[in-house]
């Protein structure tokens, strides 16, 4: 099933880009590579678990839409995400079926697609050379790596977040990005035998700074 999931989501990058290739002859519509870093903290909605932030990593492929003269657009990405969480103090169960303490990072694979609403602030004189610019949009997350964490909860296949961002376009080729993803759903459930019900679903809450190049 992962590598299912895997194949499929490089068939929707290659699709995505020579898409945009196409269309970029035609308009001002931009495609790239992107990579950098997210850190991220899983929230708990009860204090069961303590978290830390982790780095992880991000790398794929983008596409940037800017209409001339009003300079607001939109940008997407198809993206494989890693992402670490720093977990102490959470209960597993041993393979005899004895309760132990974990203390650990949990480690999570996505396919992540953001889609972002832009504004790019046209400045005098220096804009064609830097110009900064804000974007925020919906991000949606399939997860392609393990699902169940020892015995103590469960992943979930999908996460949804939105994202508020900020950059800088250097030469309209060179992109630096910062966003902070807000997660809506549940990313992870505590398993309700040892917590009970509903006391450990927790969201998502990452940074992601990247760089691109586009073409």
């Amino acid at each position: 099933m992962k590598i299912k999931r895997i194949l499929s989501a490089m068939l929707l990058a290659v699709s995505f880009m020579a898409v945009s290739f196409n269309a970029n002859a035609a308009g001002p519509l931009k495609f790239g590579i992107k990579g950098g870093v997210t850190v991220n903290d899983l929230k708990f909605n009860e204090d069961i678990f303590k978290t830390d932030n982790r780095c992880g990593f991000t790398v794929g492929l983008m596409t940037k839409f800017t209409a001339p003269i009003i300079n607001i657009g939109f940008d997407a990405s198809v993206m494989y995400t890693h992402r670490v969480s720093k977990v102490d103090g959470f209960t597993t169960l041993t393979p005899d079926g004895q309760q132990e303490v974990f203390d650990g990072s949990i480690k999570s694979d996505y396919i992540e697609i953001p889609i972002n609403f832009r504004w790019d602030i046209g400045l005098p004189v220096i804009g064609k050379f830097v110009s900064p610019f804000l974007t925020t949009g919906p991000d949606f997350s399939f997860l392609v790596s393990k699902q169940n964490v020892d015995n103590a909860w469960k992943k979930h296949t999908f996460d949804f977040a939105w994202n508020f961002g900020f950059g800088l376009m250097f030469v309209n080729k060179v992109q630096l990005h910062a966003s902070y993803g807000l997660g809506l759903n549940n990313a992870a459930s505590a398993d309700s035998a040892l917590y009970g019900n509903n006391l450990g679903d927790g969201k998502n809450r990452f940074w992601t700074v990247t760089a691109a190049y586009l073409f």
